[in-house]
């Protein structure tokens, strides 16, 4: 088929309607909400290395700045393309429609792969705030059977539904945030506002301060790949974005300004998990005990949904043709079987590697995947401008291309800092993907694997005057 033929939407994943297909009910506003919360953030746990790399206030304007700079951008592309694509597989739809079956291979092998680095980290984090209190699980078999325990644990919950994982995502979520809420409440008092304008620009760790920045505020396209399991997700996925960006931030510079103001900033002490050791000084260990839970179940909470995601994502590439016509296989509860249990095995492949090496190799291959978003949407925007988008970003092609000039200068600066062997790895990454696509290509050719596309999917509609003049939905709080 050429993927330059424009076809028109049949209708699916358009309407109202509150069960998909398979009888499973659609993903409504609230749980939507919570899930692009835990897919981007789950929490300032783990902001606090921005404060150790630069200073509280590099720190502060570094998680405002980005914002504009990287998630709003990235977050309204996800509104227009998500619109414009309503089903499984996301970002996988749009460079396909762009770019091609082979890029979109490669767009789909990327970040699948950073999705499941990313997930390796959840488990080993979660036993890294209990260890204190059980210290046994602090190294060893006890630590790695926790791993595995907790895997399998949660992959069996993202096998009963995602209508389940949404509504552990809502509470987790509020869970969660509400003891940042009494900490600033109770920081308020003894803030000092000179402690925020601390800064050493001869002392910054510039790699730690990007990468941290970055890990903590993207992943907004993530949502696109369960569009196809939304109610009505034309108009509510711009909305939940929209609202889930405002929660993101907020919960991040609301700890951030009131507890580097409140106490003297000894930049060596913030380290993963000093939120905590701050509550205890301010709060007291009623609080500090709330924060470690918290700590401990947002991790639960990121590693769900982000499950979710990868796995959604292969079985949308399934149902495509890109992958074996296996992938796209339902449990009896909608959920797609082979891709959690792919999924799970990657992260505990995975799960040996350190914090850090985590975050710089999942930013990595990340940046390589959002480069191909980036061109696959600025090329629809010229070769389809007529095309119907429920929602439109309000910028020309012009625009939008100014729009993404400084998340791509972004993205260049993260990929040079770059250790040499994350580099290595990322990039062995890379063309393991490349070598994938043409050998699926010669497996289904030789039939010794069944691919095959559903026919009822939604594909890329024809440009036309008529579209244009479709109302939109605006991307409003």
């Amino acid at each position: 088929m050429d993927d330059r033929v424009d076809f028109k939407y049949d209708g699916v994943n358009d309407g109202e309607q509150r069960k998909g297909g398979h009888g499973i009910p659609k993903v409504s506003m609230v749980p939507l909400v919570f899930l692009i919360f835990y897919e981007v953030s789950g929490g300032p746990f783990g902001i606090e290395d921005s404060v150790k790399a630069a200073g509280p206030l590099l720190a502060i304007l570094g998680f405002l700045l980005f914002a504009f700079i990287w998630s709003v951008p990235e977050a309204l592309i996800t509104a227009e393309m998500g619109t414009m694509f309503p089903e499984n597989g996301g970002y996988v739809v749009w460079v396909s429609s762009a770019l091609g079956p082979f890029w979109a291979f490669q767009q789909g092998w990327a970040k699948w792969l950073s999705g499941v680095i990313d997930n390796a980290l959840y488990p080993v984090l979660f036993l890294d705030y209990v260890k204190s209190s059980v210290p046994a699980l602090g190294g060893g078999l006890p630590r790695t059977f926790a791993v595995l325990i907790l895997t399998v644990a949660l992959t069996y919950m993202n096998y009963r539904g995602l209508t389940i994982v949404g509504w552990v995502a809502v509470f987790l979520g509020v869970f969660s945030l509400l003891p940042f809420f009494v900490m600033g409440l109770i920081a308020i008092p003894q803030i000092e506002p000179s402690r925020w304008f601390e800064m050493d620009l001869d002392n910054v760790n510039w790699g730690l301060y990007l990468n941290t920045l970055f890990w903590n505020l993207n992943y907004w396209d993530s949502i696109s790949t369960l569009a196809g399991e939304v109610e009505n997700p034309k108009r509510t996925l711009p909305r939940a974005l929209s609202y889930a960006l405002v929660l993101v931030v907020v919960g991040y510079l609301y700890p951030l300004i009131t507890c580097t103001a409140a106490l003297p900033v000894v930049r060596e002490s913030w380290t993963d998990g000093y939120f905590s050791d701050v509550a205890k000084i301010l709060g007291g260990f009623w609080l500090h005990s709330w924060i470690q839970a918290a700590a401990a179940l947002s991790n639960m909470g990121n590693f769900v949904t982000e499950m979710s995601s990868d796995s959604y994502q292969l079985l949308g590439m399934a149902e495509r043709g890109m992958l074996p016509e296996f992938f796209a296989k339902r449990s009896r509860h909608g959920t797609p079987l082979i891709g959690i249990l792919f999924s799970a095995l990657g992260v505990v492949l995975l799960s040996w590697m350190s914090f850090q090496e985590i975050i710089a190799a999942e930013n990595y291959l990340y940046c390589f995947g959002m480069i191909l978003e980036f061109i696959a949407f600025i090329k629809l925007r010229i070769t389809h401008p007529s095309t119907s988008r429920p929602f439109r970003i309000p910028l020309g092609t012009v625009g939008t291309v100014v729009m993404i000039i400084p998340p791509t200068i972004l993205i260049i600066v993260v990929m040079a800092l770059a250790s040499f062997k994350v580099m290595a790895v990322s990039i062995l990454a890379v063309l393991v993907g490349f070598a994938l696509q043409p050998g699926l290509v010669y497996v289904e050719k030789k039939r010794w694997l069944r691919f095959s596309v559903r026919e009822d999917l939604p594909t890329l509609p024809d440009s036309s005057p008529v579209a244009a003049e479709e109302e939109t939905t605006p991307l409003v709080v």
